[in-house]
């Protein structure tokens, strides 16, 4: 673990990325590990972070006391058709990229920063230009399996690059490979503390049956049409083997609601359904036995860091189709099963079934995804952004 003795009294952090939660929360789990490696030497952190207007970072920051800003940004619509890559829109993105790197080295020759910490999104490439102009250290974070477009533009300019998992260093270009250090992706620490009773307390699953394993089945805040069709035409069959925790989004309980009415009350008492899943999710994910979810890089890493078996549904539209590569990576480990392309109520029995009935199974499994879990990633990251500082 390095110290942060040997800087003065004020760290400046210069933070870039987001427009999504996997790329602002790692970031500001990190600001929260910084912050308290520097107090406790007695030290302070000052952070800018120059994010997009309309992203979740936009929100985050000032929630969180942190100085936020806005550069221009350029957003390139990706395609596989070349053709497609100079459509009217990206033509407009790609001219106003100039004047964000003009806007960020403004702002980073004014903040001198001790780091840039990058964490991906468009929006991170005008700042992360920025710091090698500026001659300031660039440290990337990636997320996911392989580099992210951002992460691709600006690897040649980082100082240091901190990626989730042992399997992306072979998939890096060989002239930043000796940059790379594996830290895993930041996990909020909230998620780790979670309890199983307290979740029965504060939800109210006294209708569950302990005896039973319980599935946790979630699309992200706003739910997924996908995954809430494929369980809805399951939930008789699920109920039958399970508690089921279902978060669906806001705009499609009404719908779910309607069809659990008709099944018979014992199965209804097994199924817990909510909009939205808030400050009880450490809870629920302390309770659940197994998860049906996306396989975004947040969830993996948080559920790797849980120990928990997981069957993923990978949005197919996902950039770079990053989430297929995330979930079949931990599917060849064991460590998690990965639905791709269609999937039917059949595939998802045919995937969870075996797991339900075989608790020795899903232990393996459970064992197999804490092999791939970095709890510890947010630390890992501050050394790395502690050593880039220093030289």
């Amino acid at each position: 673990m390095n110290s942060a003795s040997s800087f003065p009294r004020t760290f400046r952090l210069i933070v870039t990325g987001g427009g999504t939660g996997g790329h602002t929360y790692p970031a500001l789990t990190a600001i929260r590990a910084l912050q308290d490696r520097l107090a406790a030497e007695g030290k302070t952190l000052d952070v800018l972070w120059i994010g997009t207007a309309h992203g979740l970072e936009a929100r985050v920051a000032p929630a969180e006391g942190i100085a936020f800003t806005t550069v221009a940004t350029g957003k390139i619509r990706r395609s596989g058709n070349p053709l497609k890559l100079v459509s009217p829109a990206n033509v407009k993105d790609m001219a106003r990229v100039p004047l964000g790197v003009a806007q960020a080295r403004k702002l980073v020759a004014d903040f001198r920063p001790d780091v840039v910490l990058a964490t991906g999104g468009y929006v991170a490439v005008p700042a992360g230009l920025a710091a090698r102009m500026c001659r300031r250290p660039l440290v990337l974070h990636e997320q996911t399996v392989r580099l992210g477009l951002a992460n691709r533009k600006l690897a040649g300019s980082a100082t240091r690059i901190a990626v989730s998992s042992e399997s992306s260093l072979p998939l890096l270009p060989d002239a930043v490979r000796g940059l790379a250090v594996v830290t895993g992706n930041p996990v909020r620490p909230e998620v780790l503390t979670g309890h199983a009773d307290k979740a029965v307390e504060t939800l109210g699953l006294y209708r569950f049956d302990r005896r039973l394993p319980t599935v946790y089945v979630t699309g992200g805040a706003q739910g997924a049409q996908q995954i809430n069709g494929v369980v809805r035409d399951a939930l008789a069959w699920l109920l039958e083997r399970a508690n089921v925790i279902h978060q669906c989004g806001p705009d499609n309980v009404e719908g779910l609601r309607e069809h659990a009415a008709v099944l018979p009350e014992a199965l209804r008492g097994r199924y817990y359904l909510a909009g939205f899943v808030g400050p009880e999710l450490p809870d629920v994910l302390a309770l659940a036995d197994i998860v049906v979810s996306r396989s975004g890089a947040g969830t993996l890493a948080e559920l790797t860091a849980l120990g928990k078996p997981a069957v993923f549904i990978p949005l197919a539209t996902s950039a770079g189709n990053e989430q297929a590569h995330n979930a079949h990576h931990l599917e060849e480990a064991g460590a998690a099963v990965a639905l791709l392309g269609d999937v039917a109520a059949d595939r998802l029995k045919d995937a969870v079934g075996p797991l339900l009935t075989d608790p020795t199974r899903r232990e393996a499994m459970a064992q197999r995804a804490r092999e791939h879990g970095r709890p510890d990633a947010a630390d890992r990251l501050v050394d790395v952004i502690l050593s880039a500082a220093s030289g």
